[in-house]
Formats: structure tokens, sequence, C-alpha cells
């Protein structure tokens, strides 16, 4: 994908529906130009051709990794930017599955001393290209597309460790803080990672927030610190209220619990 192709979805899905003339006004292309474009989106499950526009498709399950990895860029490197300021020198991590999680091993790439610790392929790239990190990663069967490893095997791999950080991804969150998943084997790696980590950080983008997913994967007060590009809804912060998870987002920012 490309940063004009990502930034349609990012349009249509903020309005729902969006014509074709509207794109080709705002991008300063034609109309033909932005048809190429939305065939290419829609081929990829991303976005569903209307009359005379395009809208949202009906979602059956997650886009392909390639295509997540660039939708909502900015907001995912907000988000990266953060946790890297709450991870120091020398600290141990743990690693999930999702674009998000990658985003945040590439914001590390200033710090000394870390060991990683993922079944996500993408992030174990990221982390080698740091110099003095030592990765561990996973062994099994690679899922295609997204380049992880999930079952029973990476279950065992994190219950092996003790570590300082757990990065969480998430498909999605219900309006009463229940986090939801694509897959059960999803679900069993979070709440492993959640299990064998001291500070499980949870990292989402606004697009997750009431975003359909049929697996229940935990929920919102597990994670001691919450990083999202913005604040969570009233309604998600009344149930944390209370309870000792922090939330932080670039527009309002408070210092992560020790």
């Amino acid at each position: 994908m490309t940063r004009r192709q990502a930034e349609i979805v990012d349009l249509v899905r903020a309005n729902g529906f969006v014509p074709v003339e509207r794109l080709a006004t705002q991008f300063a292309v034609t109309a033909q130009t932005i048809r190429r474009e939305i065939n290419h989106l829609c081929k990829l499950g991303l976005l569903r051709r209307t009359h005379g526009g395009v809208e949202q498709p009906v979602v059956n399950g997650n886009a392909h990794y390639s295509a997540r990895r660039i939708l909502n860029l900015p907001a995912k490197r907000a988000i990266a930017n953060i946790v890297a300021g709450l991870v120091p020198d020398g600290a141990s991590l743990a690693f999930s599955i999702g674009t998000t999680s990658e985003i945040v091993m590439q914001a590390l790439g200033g710090h000394a001393g870390l060991r990683v610790f993922t079944n996500n392929l993408n992030v174990a790239y990221a982390a080698t290209d740091m110099t003095g990190c030592e990765v561990s990663i996973a062994g099994g069967r690679l899922r295609p597309g997204d380049r992880d490893v999930l079952g029973a095997a990476a279950e065992e791999f994190f219950a092996s460790y003790k570590v300082d950080f757990g990065i969480l991804g998430v498909a999605g969150i219900e309006d009463d803080g229940t986090v939801l998943d694509f897959s059960e084997d999803e679900a069993g790696v979070r709440q492993a990672i959640i299990a064998n980590c001291r500070h499980p950080i949870l990292v989402l983008d606004h697009s997750k927030i009431g975003r359909s997913a049929h697996v229940r994967g935990g929920h919102l007060r597990q994670a001691h610190t919450i990083v999202s590009d913005r604040p969570l809804p009233d309604t998600l912060q009344a149930l944390l209220a209370g309870s000792s998870t922090v939330m932080l987002s670039p527009i309002s920012e408070a210092p992560c619990p020790q």
C-alpha cells in the first residue's frame, strides 16, 4: 500500500462512504487514478465499491499484515514513541503479534542492552537490527502473512520467562472493556504474556475502539498501562476508574507506574 491508499482507507473509515469525486479533489488527481487505487484496496479487502464511491467492507476477519502495517501509521508511531519513553536500557520485553508491536520495536532503536522475547517474526527482524539487542523467538509453525507463531508452543515459550514489560496488540475493544481477537490462539498468547511479565502495556490506535472480532481476549483492566493515540471514550475511562491502570496518549500523558 502507498501512503495515499492508506489515507483513502482512513477517510472511508472516518466517513463510512466517500464519493470518487471527493477523493479525486482531495488528492488532486483524476477520478480514473482514484478508481485504480480503489480497485487495489478492494482486492486487499479493505474497501468495497458502491455506486459513485467507496465504503467499508463487511469484515469477516483481519486484513493482510502488509495492509495493516501502513494503516493509521502516524497514530501507531505516536504510540510507539510513548512506549519507548517508558522502557529503560537493559529491560526485558515480550512482544505479541500485530503491526503496532512491530512499530514499537522500531521505536526502541536507540535503547541499549534490551532482551526481546517474541512470537512475531517482524518484531524479531526489527530487534536484530539493533546493536546489543538479545532476541529469543518462539519455535513452531509460522502463520503465513502475519509471520507469527501461535498455539501451545508459543504460550509455553512465554511461560519460560519473567520479563519486565509485555507489549500487547489488540484486534478490537468492546464498550464494556472486553479485549477482542480473531482467534483463540491470539487470545491465548496475550494471556501468556500478561501472566509472565511485570508490566503489561496494551497498545491500540483509535480504530480498535468498537471494532468487532469474535474471540474474547481479556479485559482492559489487565493492562498496567494503556497507550493510545487518543484518550479512551468516557465510557471506557469510567470502567477503569478506581483501577491501577494508567492511560497514556500524545494528548494527555501521565507517569508510568513502577
